[in-house]
Parts: structure tokens; sequence; C-alpha cells
């Protein structure tokens, strides 16, 4: 058949689903929904009896359809999906059938290796404080393409993995770009695949808009990207301060939302600028991401939960400066090596305290030779001594490991860290 533009396209037609995560349920209802019952199939046994297993008669009854919309989780690089392909069938996801099919001028995609969710739920936030309806969807918020979704008359903010970006062949009006790193490189086998994938969301059909953040890793790049390619403005330092966003990189996605904005409303950068400090109060940071959860007694309290390795804890680090650092680290104990983060800890130049919890936080504490570091028996003890000891300048959670160990995942701990706070 040819490229589905919509759900509506599938009606009739065999129609498989890979994985059957939220978005994978989301896309069974879509379905549902256009009298299609699907073919359904995951790599591990759940206790749906209706969804085989992969390995147990999954892969043929999938080579059956006639297109199968895969979940982001699967690598396309993966060779069952080389094998489907080759076998003739159209496999491709959810996302990218619901946006063929979808008004795109309503739709904002945002990408890059970090600042996605923050800089989505920015323009989402921005639009709303400006007059626009605007709602979060893809891996922020909802999936789009749920009938039970409600979308009528608004700007839908869609945030994008890498994952997601290689399988759209339809671009949005407007695509940010936060930044190019690499990631995931278990999902696309190599840095060069990994940047490749991303950056094919700005060479998807369809005029558009690619509007990029300031920084020298996009620009010098400027060539590489599809679209009418524009540059935000300087990072926005006051306005992401106010926001209770900290350091430059938050900065940077700052000044993206303006500009994207902007781009959708035709007001000028100003404007948006003065609405948006007018009523900042109204913003509320997303957990996990080095956002201020308060400041009080002259100490700020930074959520940076989703920092669940070495380097981001580093990083986050460099972003307090000179300014003493209470650091809360520790969790599940996976095995990487903490030495560097370590080094990084005993080099600052300001007063450092470790407050460490979890089988991670152990070892991380025993290799602080050169700074203060106290072991705790769990993560609400190490918090409420860090609370107590500290005078001045910032407590860190940045734990540098998952939660496993103690929380179901990284969100339960730092809503946890939030309420230690606030009580």
């Amino acid at each position: 058949m040819s490229r589905p533009r919509g759900f509506s396209d599938l009606a009739g037609q065999r129609v498989g689903i890979w994985g059957l995560g939220i978005e994978g349920r989301a896309a069974q209802r879509a379905l549902l929904a256009v009298g299609v019952t699907p073919v359904l199939v995951d790599d591990a046994r759940l206790d749906d009896l209706d969804v085989l297993v992969t390995t147990e008669g999954g892969l043929e009854a999938l080579a059956s359809c006639q297109v199968v919309l895969k979940s982001p989780g699967i690598s396309k690089y993966r060779d069952d999906v080389e094998q489907l392909r080759h076998a003739g069938v159209n496999v491709t996801s959810a996302l990218a059938v619901w946006l063929a099919g979808t008004d795109r001028s309503r739709v904002i995609a945002v990408t890059g290796t970090k600042g996605k969710s923050t800089t989505t739920s920015l323009i989402t936030f921005m639009l709303g404080t400006i007059g626009i309806p605007a709602v979060s969807a893809g891996n922020i918020g909802v999936a789009p393409y749920d009938p039970g979704v409600v979308l009528k008359d608004q700007i839908i903010v869609l945030e994008v993995s890498s994952f997601q970006a290689c399988d759209i062949l339809d671009a949005p009006s407007i695509i940010a770009i936060t930044s190019l790193g690499e990631d995931h490189l278990d999902w696309h086998g190599s840095r060069e695949n990994y940047q490749r994938d991303k950056l094919s969301l700005t060479h998807a059909e369809g005029d558009h808009t690619t509007i990029l953040a300031k920084s020298s890793e996009l620009t010098e790049r400027v060539s590489d990207f599809g679209g009418h390619v524009r540059i935000s403005g300087p990072a926005e330092i006051e306005l992401a301060s106010s926001l209770g966003l900290l350091g430059e990189h938050n900065a940077r996605n700052v000044s993206l939302a303006v500009a994207v904005v902007a781009q959708v409303s035709r007001q000028t950068s100003e404007k948006i600028r003065a609405d948006v400090e007018q009523n900042h109060v109204a913003y509320s940071p997303l957990p996990g991401r080095f956002s201020v959860v308060c400041r009080r007694h002259g100490i700020t309290f930074i959520d940076d939960g989703l920092a669940t390795s070495p380097l981001p804890v580093i990083a986050a680090l460099r972003i307090c400066g000179d300014q003493p650092v209470s650091l809360l680290v520790g969790g599940f104990d996976r095995g990487v090596d903490y030495h560097g983060l370590v080094t990084a800890i005993s080099k600052r130049n300001a007063p450092t305290r470790v407050f460490g919890f979890g089988p991670a936080g152990q070892r991380i504490t025993s290799l602080c030779l050169d700074v203060t570091a106290h072991q705790f028996g769990s993560f609400a003890e190490a918090t409420t001594a860090a609370s107590r000891e500290t005078t001045s300048g910032f407590i860190l959670f940045s734990p540098g490991a998952p939660s496993f160990d103690a929380y179901t995942d990284w969100l339960e701990r730092s809503t946890h860290f939030r309420e230690l706070v606030r009580d």
C-alpha cells in the first residue's frame, strides 16, 4: 500500500503494533477507533494473552502485516526490523502516521540531545501566556493520536526523540533544535547514525522553519540542517532565573522558546519576554532537570534528579560556580567509574560537602578523601542532614546513579526530594 496519511488510511489493512508500552496502547486505541483490530506483539511476555512474544511467533505474525507501527524503543537497526522491511512490510511509527495526516501548521517539534523537555514546556507555557492555547505532547505529554486526547484549536508542541525522528517523513511547521551531541549509541549504533537520525527530522517533506539554539555546536553546522534555518537570540539568563531555571544551557533553552513563540505569534521577542516575566510565577520547572525547587534562608535547593551518571553531576557542579555546595549523591550502584566525579568535587574552589545515600553513595563517599563526605541510611536522612547543616549556597540533588534501589523510577525520587524540601 502507499504510505498512510493518517490512521484512517489504515482502515481495511492488516496492521501490527510492535511494542505495547504507553505509545503502543495509544496506537491500539487509535486503530480500534477506525475499525482495525491490530496484531499485537512485544519483545517481553505480558499478562495480556492477546500479545504475542516477538521470538515466539510474533515476528512471523508481523511479517503477515502490511503496516507495522513500531515502538520507539525498538531500534530500526535491529536485524528483525530489517527482515520485515525486506519482506515488504511498511515499518513505521504511530507518530509518523499521525503527523502525515494532521494539520502540520499547528505542530511545533522540539528535538535535541539535551533540553527537549524543558524547551517543550517553555514553549507551551509562553504560548499560553500570550493567549494562544497550546498543549505539550510526545515524550513529555500525551500521545497526540490517542482518541481520548482533545487537541482541537490548540498548538501542539511535540517533543521528539531521536528514536522517533528517523521515522517521520512529514515536517511540522516549526522544528526547534536544542543541542546536538551524542546519546543512545546502543540504539543507533554510532555517533554518526545518531546525529543523522536526529537531523533527519529537519529534512522531512513540507515547508518548515528550523530554529537553532545559539551555540557553537549548532551554528557551526548550519548547512547540515534542512528547512528555513534561523538562529535564536543570545541566552536569556535573567528570564531563565525568573522562571527557576539556572545554567547557561537553560538560558539558551529559554531564548530558543522565545524565538519559536515569536515565529508562531508574529509578536516581537521583547513583548513575549515582557509578558513571560510578568507571569513567571505561573511556570513550574520540570522535575529532575537542574531546576530550582525553592530559595530559603540564602540557600537554593536544586532538583537535578535526572542526572543518573557522573558526567551530568560534574556539569551541575560547574553551573554552581564558586558557591558552596552540599551534594546529595547516590542510589543504585551499577558499577560505573566515579573517580572523575570525585576529582571534580575535590577541585572545586568553593566548599563542597557530600551527603551520600544508597550503595552508589557508599562507594562515592568512600572515594572522597579531600572533602567532607558522610553516608546516610536513606535518601530522606541525607536530605534532612544537608538541610540542617547547610548555611549558604546550593543544596544540589544530583544523584549520579539510578533510583531503583529504593524507588520505582527517577521521577518518584525527585518528587520525594521536592516534598522533603517543601516540608
